[in-house]
């Protein structure tokens, strides 16, 4: 059986190295086009796994080994031999095939994360469908870019949608592994970024904080302990020798004193410090970039803009000394012209820099101004003349607006009180009061129509009838309800009297006589109450007085200065009394001076509160409008002084935050001013816009202003004898 087994071995050997024997041989005049499977792993640089015919090659090669032992003595061994010789020419010749070379193509995958760019901001390609250059100078075209449609399949398709970020420097879309995502969330939850980390591991004590009884040996001392060292004997006379030399000096004593600088030291004086002894390197040039190429990409050519704003600007406050250009050719560049220039600066430099650093503040004018935002980004504010209400033959002294915002009356030195129609100017009703109006206010209260003026020192309460039918007709109800009590004690000279016969026609319902002459009349925010002003009356300077009850009172027993005008707060029980140079606030209820406000000016002209209540502002004879914040401090929070002569009047705007002032010189300034619910931030006051039209007569320009109730518009009348309308 052994012998049959080896003849069939023998048998299968020579059927496969037959088959290397009869295989066609390598032709060199091949096309090029068919290449075997081995050649193709050669070019792809991948490695084939061994097939079985390799196997059979390897176990009839051992086969023949044992074969040529096994088999000495049996016959036939030339055909064996011829065999194998055929098989080994062979497989030299596989094994002879060009290896290829692992180095010389890069097979990793690693990301491409080199900058094509330079440093400048990403923002700058966003125009552009490319993003760089590559090395042939070609441009690196931006990965395509769906709409919203793309984006929200994407989204709901795309299951790894979440964990996908995008790349700012190539535009790709990078999804993020399970690492990366738990290295995000460790961070967002405050811990470490690594799981396996642990900060709480047990603390191992490696020496013990028992305290031991028993010492670690117990020698007797030696008898040398006893003797005094000579080594240290030796080290300290050598210290001792060191110090009488002076070569060993004793520490100096700490100074514990605290120190004192000179905040009032003159710069001109000199004195020695470190930081003036520093070391100034020489300066090293700029490296060029794409800015300095004959042949710039499109982008970083200046626009038209950037020309003229470098043309403008000083040579020390531009980026580059230079604009960049391009050219077709480097032979079309010419010479430089600030070369001789920048090669002198250089030497300078490098002439100068071992020089001592002197420390001074660099402080210029622009960082001295403060930033404010453009007036065109605080809008709305009016800006143009829309209306002129013409009709007074001399000066219009005051004028108010209805609550609506439809009707507006003016008093004049003409003796007459005019109601106008805001949208179309016309003069709806004239009065004529027999004296010069010198103030004129609407009742604020929507449910009544009433006006009141102020003629020399009569105060005349007037249903102009205007407006809606049932409101004017309810307000001569409310006034005739008004019954006199039987025993009325009157201690101050004022005297109610109801008109009668033509003045009740005309619309005049109610005469308030004063013994002198009242400047201002000003109502409460509920309409019931008024206040008037009348600086020659002593101590009965105000007086506020009841419409429904028909009664007065005077809340001060003396005057303290001259009062110029007085304003009731919008919201709490406060009234405002402004002397000469300063502002008073009294709250009613508690009958006490709540806060007194400093001016800062000769003679104030006239107030207003804003309608929040917490800041007021103040215009005066010297040109000066100021701002108080009354919750930070006494005194002004900021002074403005935007005209050239004297405040006639100052307004806020109950809607917008606008403020405004009408001065002599005939100009009205609009000014932006905004009131931040933050405690912390200080109101922002933007002047916006200067509004003229008014003429100077007889050296008074703009008399009075009010803002529009719902409306950035303003009003304004003046010495030429016109009201215009601002929107």
């Amino acid at each position: 059986m052994a012998s049959k087994r080896k003849v069939g071995e023998a048998k299968l050997e020579k059927e496969e190295l037959d088959l290397f024997v009869d295989a066609p041989p390598d032709d060199d005049d091949d096309d090029d086009g068919d290449t075997s499977d081995s050649e193709e792993s050669v070019y792809s640089g991948l490695e084939e796994e061994p097939s079985s015919s390799e196997e059979e090659e390897e176990n009839s090669s051992d086969n023949e080994d044992h074969g040529t032992d096994d088999t000495t003595d049996t016959p036939g061994p030339t055909t064996d031999n011829t065999a194998g010789s055929a098989g080994t020419s062979s497989t030299e010749r596989l094994d002879n095939r060009p290896q290829p070379d692992e180095y010389e193509f890069d097979s990793s995958d690693e990301e491409d994360i080199r900058n094509t760019v330079g440093n400048i901001p990403m923002e700058w390609y966003n125009d552009y469908p490319h993003i760089g250059y590559n090395l042939d100078g070609k441009k690196i075209m931006k990965p395509a870019k769906g709409d919203e449609l793309d984006e929200f399949l994407n989204k709901m398709d795309n299951p790894d949608y979440w964990r996908t970020v995008k790349d700012k420097t190539t535009g790709e879309d990078v999804k993020l592994t399970d690492e990366e995502l738990d290295i995000i969330q460790q961070i967002q939850r405050g811990k470490y970024p690594d799981k396996a980390y642990n900060p709480y591991e047990p603390y191992i004590d490696f020496f013990t904080h028992e305290k031991m009884i028993h010492p670690v040996n117990n020698h007797p001392r030696s008898k040398r302990s006893f003797i005094p060292s000579l080594v240290e004997k030796e080290k300290v006379s050598k210290l001792v020798h060191a110090i009488k030399m002076g070569w060993i000096k004793p520490r100096k004593a700490r100074d514990d004193e605290p120190k004192y600088y000179d905040i009032w030291e003159n710069d001109n004086q000199y004195t020695p410090d470190k930081r003036y002894q520093t070391h100034i390197p020489a300066p090293k040039l700029k490296l060029p970039g794409h800015e300095e190429s004959y042949n710039p990409p499109p982008e970083y050519l200046p626009s038209e803009e950037e020309i003229l704003a470098w043309t403008q600007a000083d040579p020390e406050d531009r980026r580059q000394a230079f604009l960049s250009k391009k050219y077709d050719a480097l032979r079309k560049v010419p010479a430089y012209a600030g070369f001789v220039k920048e090669r002198f600066e250089r030497c300078l430099d490098l002439y100068l820099c071992p020089r001592q650093r002197k420390m001074r503040a660099n402080v210029t004018a622009e960082d001295l101004i403060p930033k404010l935002p453009k007036p065109r980004d605080l809008q709305p504010f009016p800006t143009t003349l829309s209306v002129v209400y013409e009709g007074h033959t001399d000066v219009v002294r005051c004028i108010s607006v209805e609550p609506t915002g439809q009707w507006l009356v003016s008093g004049s030195d003409d003796e007459t009180l005019r109601f106008w129609e805001v949208a179309t100017g016309r003069c709806r009703k004239v009065l004529q009061l027999g004296g010069r109006v010198r103030s004129v206010a609407w009742c604020p209260n929507s449910a009544v129509c009433l006006v009141a003026a102020v003629v020399d020192s009569t105060v005349i309460i007037i249903n102009p009838s205007l407006g809606d039918k049932l409101v004017y007709h309810s307000t001569d109800n409310l006034l005739n309800t008004y019954e006199a009590p039987e025993s009325q004690e009157t201690k101050l000279p004022v005297e109610w009297a109801a008109a009668e016969g033509k003045e009740h026609d005309m619309g005049i319902r109610l005469r308030i006589s004063h013994p002198k002459t009242i400047r201002q009349v000003t109502w409460h925010g509920k309409g019931d109450y008024f206040a008037i002003v009348m600086p020659d009356g002593g101590r009965m300077s105000v007086l506020i007085h009841q419409l429904t009850k028909r009664r007065s009172q005077n809340p001060f027993r003396k005057s303290k200065g001259l009062v110029q005008c007085v304003l009731f707060h919008p919201i709490r029980p406060f009234l405002f009394v402004a002397t000469q140079r300063y502002v008073r606030v009294y709250n009613l209820l508690k009958q006490e001076l709540t806060k007194k406000l400093m001016a800062n000016c000769k003679w104030v002209s006239s107030m207003a509160v804003h309608p929040g209540g917490d800041n007021l502002i103040i215009g005066s004879y010297d040109s000066r409008l100021s701002w108080f914040d009354m919750d930070l401090s006494t005194k002004p929070y900021q002074t403005l002084r935007h005209q050239k002569r004297a405040l006639r009047q100052v307004c806020y705007h109950k809607k917008y935050p606008l403020f405004a002032s009408a001065s002599d010189d005939g100009t009205v300034v609009i000014c932006h001013g905004m009131v931040y619910s933050d405690l912390l931030q200080n109101p922002l006051l933007v002047p916006v816009k200067i509004l003229r039209g008014h003429k100077v007569t007889q050296n008074l320009g703009a008399m009075d202003c009010e803002f529009h109730p719902t409306q950035p518009w303003i009003f304004s009348c003046g010495a030429d004898t016109t009201v215009r309308l601002y929107t």
